[in-house]
């Protein structure tokens, strides 16, 4: 008889939380763990048990994996978080992987630092956007100038990059527009005609 899966398959790889630390001696505290789904990246991620409390069991069914409580000490993409993080909602996914304590020190002394993006403090306007503040300009004060607008970035949580100050030139480049199409053939032989 053959077997076949039907429904949506996951990318997650290695064990529930509390699959991992209820095996462990002290329930994991001092221990290293990582998530597969953070090793995409080229710096270190990984997680020190501090704290582990589990939560009741209320499942039905007894393949569910069960909740667990943990406190942790974090570092992700090679930046170490200053406070301990609870992690309780997400310890059901079966994403944890145990680091054998022969290999703890490769992750630790892990140097490698996220290259640091510096971002433009402005950019052009959308065409059309641009072309009704140069007619209302025109209109209110007789000049016109060249528009931008100024960025806005979220100030809280862990950046890789910088905003540009006074002078600095950036290393990303913001433009308006559509970007590089995944298949330039099929735009090859468009020509755009002047409407105005």
């Amino acid at each position: 008889m053959v077997i076949k899966y039907i429904g949506r398959t996951h990318y997650l790889k290695g064990k529930p939380l509390w699959e991992i630390l209820g095996n462990l001696k002290n329930h994991g505290v001092g221990r290293i763990v990582i998530r597969s789904t953070q090793q995409r990246y080229p710096e270190a991620s990984y997680m020190k048990i501090l704290k582990v409390a589990a939560l009741p069991d209320t499942s039905k069914h007894f393949h569910d994996p069960r909740n667990v409580i943990v406190l942790v000490e974090q570092v992700f993409r090679g930046q170490k978080i200053p406070i301990p993080v609870q992690i309780d909602i997400v310890t059901y996914k079966p994403d944890y992987i145990l680091i054998p304590k022969d290999q703890e020190a490769n992750y630790i002394n892990r140097t490698e630092q996220p290259i640091q993006k510096i971002m433009p403090r402005t950019t052009n306007f959308p065409p059309l956007l641009k072309e009704i503040l140069m007619r209302q300009r025109t209109n209110l004060k007789g000049g016109s100038s060249d528009l931008k607008l100024e960025l806005k970035y979220a100030l809280f949580g862990i950046k890789n990059y910088k905003i540009a100050e006074e002078g600095e030139t950036p290393t990303v480049n913001i433009d308006i527009g559509l970007g590089k199409p995944a298949s330039p053939s099929l735009y090859a032989n468009i020509k755009q005609e002047n409407t105005s």
